[in-house]
This record gives structure tokens, sequence and C-alpha cells, in this order.
């Protein structure tokens, strides 16, 4: 009689198992929908490069970018090579929602926000997400609450960008937060 293993009862080491393994990857999905979100706005000292957000919970303001005339705006730097992990011991981190808190315009915009050493080395290794939203007037938002967006898990310390295009304007300020999750594998 040969013996079966019952890998129910099993320990798999999840997110500090085998990267690419079952069970690695159910952790993954177990920890996304199950994790603890921190949310950032823009730091009340931010340093260079290195330091560009800080918790929303310590009243910080939030991020602002402006779209160009009638293209993409300059790419705002919104997270800081030492501003993840948020939680020590974490290795990974992924941005999982959006607040935005105020818009100039009332026409739809296209929000990019890019991981990388800059928006546009994030744009050329098309390592960015878009999210499209629409304000019912200047200042009033459709979604009143914050936006689920997906971004693919990143190391801690990458730097994150963000830049916005409103179509057929020639400005318009965009201010909102960024909620994020952590892993530690």
């Amino acid at each position: 009689m040969t013996r079966v293993l019952n890998i129910q009862n099993e320990s798999s080491g999840a997110l500090l198992g085998q990267p690419g393994s079952q069970s690695y990857l159910l952790g993954e999905i177990e920890r996304h929908l199950h994790s603890y979100e921190r949310w950032l706005g823009a730091a009340a000292v931010p340093v260079g490069e290195t330091h560009i957000a800080d918790s929303a919970s310590d009243g910080v303001a939030p991020f602002s970018i402006d779209a160009g005339d009638d293209v993409f705006g300059a790419w705002v730097q919104i997270i800081g090579s030492e501003d993840t992990p948020v939680i020590s011991g974490n290795v990974k981190f992924d941005l999982h929602r959006i607040f935005v808190e105020s818009v100039e315009k009332d026409d739809h915009h296209i929000l990019q926000i890019g991981f990388g050493a800059s928006g546009a080395a994030a744009l050329s290794a098309e390592d960015y997400l878009e999210l499209v939203f629409k304000p019912t007037g200047a200042g009033a938002l459709s979604e009143p609450g914050p936006i689920q967006v997906n971004s693919r898990r990143q190391n801690v310390g990458t730097k994150a960008w963000a830049r916005v295009l409103a179509p057929s304007q020639n400005t318009s300020i965009v201010t909102f937060f960024v909620g994020i999750h952590e892993y530690e594998g």
C-alpha cells in the first residue's frame, strides 16, 4: 500500500517559499486580498528622490500633478527610493487604489503611474498603469471614493512617478493620494 500525503496539511512557506510555485502564487493572492493597506501623500519635507511620500494619516497634502497642453504633463515622483517598505520587513509592494481629491477641469482625464528610475524609463519599459476617470464637474468626481487599480508587485525601494492628460485642455491640476499593499516575500 502506498502512503499518500495530504498536502492540505503540509506547510508551504507561501510568500517565503519558492517563487512561482503553486503555494507561492496562492500566498500572493491571499496576501493581496487580505493585507494591510497604507495611504501615502506628498512628504511634508521631501528629500531628493529618496523621500517623496509620507503617511496620509500624518495629515500631509495630496500629490499634485498638472496636464500639459492637450498632452501628458511632466512626470512627477510620488514614491521615493526610501519610502518603502512602510511596514518594516516587507520586500515587495503594489499600488492598489487611488483617491482623487480634486480636479481642475471637468473633462475626462488619463492618469499614468510608472515604476522605475524615472517616468520616462517606466514608459520605455512599459512598467506603468493607466487609469481613466471623468469628473462630473470641476472638482466633482463621478467616483466618490477610492478607485481600485491593478499594478505589478515592485521591489521595495522602487520609485513611482505620475503624470496626467486632460484631452482638449491646456492644463488640469489633479490632486490625489495612493494606497499600497506590501508583502513579506
